[in-house]
């Protein structure tokens, strides 16, 4: 899995990008939304359109990232779900929890 991150429009953008799988990934996933976090930021979109592949450990660190974001009053958002993505979220009934869009853009203008 490869991270990346950028600011736009006051909102943290972290895009994934291949098999989402857990690991030293999720440590390096989750140590970037401290960072922001920590930094004021609480409004994340997390981009997954080039998201090949996630198991349960992946989804599980989707869900810890939700968790850490909302416990500091900010809001998470997915952006470019792909329909295996959407598939595994209707499958575990994580779809009533996620806030979905269809672009980042969406996604961000969601925050106002």
């Amino acid at each position: 899995m490869k991270i990346s991150d950028e600011i736009k429009d006051n909102v943290v953008v972290i895009s994934l990008k291949g098999k989402v799988m857990g690991g030293p990934d999720a440590t390096m996933f989750h140590g970037k939304l401290h960072e922001y976090i920590s930094g004021g930021n609480k409004k994340v979109v997390v981009d997954l359109g080039k998201v090949e592949w996630m198991s349960s450990v992946g989804l599980g660190m989707l869900i810890s990232a939700l968790t850490t974001v909302k416990n500091n009053d900010g809001e998470l958002k997915l952006a470019n779900v792909t329909q295996t993505i959407q598939n595994l979220l209707t499958i575990t009934r994580l779809v009533t929890i996620f806030k979905t869009y269809d672009s980042v853009d969406e996604a961000i203008k969601a925050f106002e």
